[in-house]
């Protein structure tokens, strides 16, 4: 019997491919990463490089966020203060600028795609191809899905939002084409069901009857799961119960959240499988997430905490203001100082996802080392809309390229769409120009 070369463990003389699918009734559970999966006397497996976004609405209080000194020996300031105990793992750019610098339309529709100029009017849809999508096109031809398009709000692809421009630019920032922009999705059953779900040609009628019978996706596979692990190490073991148990304990926070939709809700009405609470929300919706790049279903994901215009308030950190006419503050400083609370509060749940990233193991890494993040905004002084000096930094270690414990300060003008050249550079897949792009920035 002939065995693959990439999947036999000599130490336990098991063969298991990397791609393997546990199905079952609608369901369809894929693995992380296993010693089962790498032979015992072979070289490591070159690392897994994937790519996300974490974007923030509405501009930054620049003060809070910007530190003094350039180099490793800057000091933190407040905004980033909650990423402190991950400073070693990710580096802080400064003087990058916009694209296409329009209000909010611009601050989204240019954060990915560097476009300097976008549609002018609310039906006029057009931008180009994201940096994301670029990278999908070339890292999903390894995985289920190419990518996840995810955001906190839901979409809204028509009508007017800001300066009179289409919703399309302040609701989702990636484009698989100059007229295709892709929607997000704020619904953690919906990301759950895209994740889990069998993709074969009966998924839809099998997955209807399992939430029918109340089924969960590990009862559904249940008995191969049983299967696999009295054919696994005891490591391997421990690694399968505890991912296992994660998928569980996020099928049952979700149904928690469908057991919630009736609740009076002071902000907004959330459809069923989205958590009253935006941190119950934003936790289920990083877990999400976490699974997707842990199992390697997608390597490709872009984020958005909060969509451009985004009036939601946080009381919960002292600050009832809603969020987008706060960022209008004219510069007064008790304004300034109340906006700094909402960028301290995202960058402190960025820092949770960091956590979750690097307490998963691959080899003698970490998830949250072979992955490049882009997090930050469009704006930066949101009361003018300013597209200079935007607020952005890249987390992880890039599978080896990326260092952190930097401040990098950039005194030519480059933009955003600079970045994206030198993003693709590290990916392997360089391209001549995105955008409005020049030259890719010279990081290293």
């Amino acid at each position: 019997m002939t065995k693959d070369k990439r999947t036999v463990n000599i130490s336990t003389g098991k063969a298991l491919s990397r791609r393997t699918m546990l199905k079952g009734a609608g369901a369809a559970l894929a693995l992380p990463l296993l010693d089962a999966m790498t032979p015992a006397l072979a070289q490591a497996p070159a690392p897994i490089h994937r790519f996300q976004t974490v974007y923030v609405p509405n501009g930054m209080a620049m003060e809070y966020w910007s530190p003094a000194i350039v180099g490793r020996d800057y000091e933190s300031t407040p905004v980033l203060e909650p990423l402190a105990r991950h400073r070693d793992k990710f580096m802080l750019l400064s003087g990058i600028n916009a694209n296409w610098n329009i209000a909010h339309a611009g601050a989204g529709g240019s954060f990915l795609t560097g476009i300097t100029r976008g549609g002018r009017n609310e039906t006029e849809i057009l931008a180009d191809v994201s940096v994301d999508q670029l990278l999908a096109n070339h890292l999903g031809q390894h995985t289920q899905l190419t990518s996840l398009e995810l955001s906190m709000d839901a979409p809204a692809l028509a009508g007017a939002c800001t300066v009179n421009l289409s919703c399309v630019y302040t609701h989702t920032l990636s484009w698989r084409g100059k007229t295709e922009p892709l929607p997000t999705e704020h619904n953690p059953r919906a990301v759950f069901e895209r994740l889990f779900g069998d993709s074969g040609s009966t998924a839809r009628e099998a997955r209807a009857l399992r939430l029918q019978q109340q089924s969960s996706i590990l009862d559904a596979v249940l008995d191969k799961l049983h299967g696999l692990e009295s054919k696994l190490g005891t490591d391997d073991r421990h690694l399968v119960h505890s991912y296992t148990e994660s998928v569980r304990d996020i099928e049952r926070r979700i149904e928690k959240a469908e057991e919630q939709i009736d609740l009076e809700l002071p902000e907004l009405a959330q459809p069923a499988g989205v958590p009253p609470v935006y941190e119950d929300h934003m936790e289920l919706m990083q877990d999400l997430q976490v699974l997707a790049l842990q199992t390697d279903l997608t390597r490709v994901i872009t984020f958005m905490m909060s969509k451009e215009q985004s009036a939601r308030p946080y009381p919960q950190i002292g600050v009832p203001d809603a969020h987008h006419p706060l960022s209008h503050h004219n510069n007064v400083p008790e304004l300034v100082e109340r906006m700094s609370k909402i960028n301290i509060h995202h960058t402190g749940l960025f820092a949770n996802y960091l956590d979750k990233l690097d307490n998963i193991k691959e080899g003698d890494r970490s998830l949250l080392d072979n992955m490049t993040i882009l997090y930050g905004g469009g704006i930066s002084n949101s009361t003018v809309h300013s597209g200079s000096n935007l607020p952005v930094l890249l987390a992880g270690g890039g599978a080896g390229w990326l260092w952190g414990g930097d401040h990098i300060q950039y005194t030519h003008g480059p933009t955003m769409a600079d970045l994206h050249l030198t993003l693709m550079e590290r990916f392997g897949h360089p391209v001549e120009k995105i955008g409005g792009s020049k030259e890719p920035l010279p990081i290293f």
